[in-house]
């Protein structure tokens, strides 16, 4: 019995044209890298102001401060104590912005964001890889990126703050009180919720492992909820971004007493 070889392949075509798109697929990558930077630029200096993040006549907490924790907090604004020391180079935001950090940069989404805004790896769908060799997420510092279902917990906790600080706001000395800050913050904490229970990692707790979703009506129905939210996770993903800023520069703008508060109610 004689063995026959396969016969060879193809070559593959010799196509000088990096990508044959005709297409504007650079806009996605780029319209992402303008975005996300203006958003780190505005944050980061907004942070290390370590000021007008608190408006004591309404209670308003900006998020971007929350908890804060430093013993340079104005007390009032600091509903959990004040155990980090008062130091310039540590900003008041120093216990919630690791783990919001950690958690936006491993997610999904951002994953695929600045993977290719930035790091243009690949920028587009049939494009390119802009760097010669990709070995993944399997070495470091890539590889922390497995870290991302424990930080959805960390995440978890500080909305839960960050509600915190909107019930807190709506009861003054006066009782209970309601104007735009409160409207906006509550926006924020919404839309934060939405991101966060939309997240991958909280779609498997909530039913990932299960083998059969009759025998667990609950969870599934849990499951269901969540799998609506990540559906949308990259438009809740730039909804809490803008949500986060908004809030802060309402904050900011308030206790610079750049203009007063639209008050409903007291």
């Amino acid at each position: 019995m004689t063995s026959t070889s396969a016969p060879p392949g193809r070559p593959r075509a010799a196509i000088a044209e990096r990508t044959l798109r005709t297409d504007r697929w650079w806009l996605a990558p780029l319209a992402t890298f303008v975005g996300l930077s203006a958003w780190v630029v505005y944050a980061t200096v907004r942070v290390f102001m370590q000021s007008d993040y608190w408006v004591a006549e309404y209670g308003y907490l900006t998020p971007f401060y929350s908890p804060c924790v430093s013993v340079g907090c104005v007390p009032e604004a600091s509903h959990f104590g004040q155990i980090l020391p008062d130091n310039p180079l540590i900003p008041y935001a120093a216990f919630s912005l690791p783990f919001l950090l950690i958690f936006r940069l491993t997610c999904y989404y951002y994953r695929r964001a600045y993977y290719r805004s930035f790091w243009l790896s690949p920028p587009a769908c049939a494009v390119p890889d802009g760097h010669k060799s990709y070995t993944g997420e399997t070495r470091f510092p890539l590889i922390f990126q497995n870290a991302h279902r424990w930080t959805f917990y960390l995440a978890a906790v500080i909305v839960v703050i960050n509600t915190w600080d909107a019930i807190l706001a709506m009861f003054g000395p006066n009782g209970f009180q309601l104007g735009l800050g409160n409207l906006i913050l509550w926006a924020n904490v919404i839309l934060l919720w939405c991101y966060t229970a939309g997240c991958h990692s909280c779609r498997h707790i909530m039913g990932g492992r299960l083998k059969h979703f009759s025998k667990h009506p609950v969870r599934y129905r849990a499951w269901s909820m969540v799998s609506t939210l990540n559906a949308r996770h990259m438009q809740y993903a730039w909804y809490t971004l803008a949500s986060l800023a908004i809030a802060d520069f309402y904050v900011m703008a308030l206790a610079a007493g750049w203009f007063s508060d639209l008050r409903f109610i007291n």
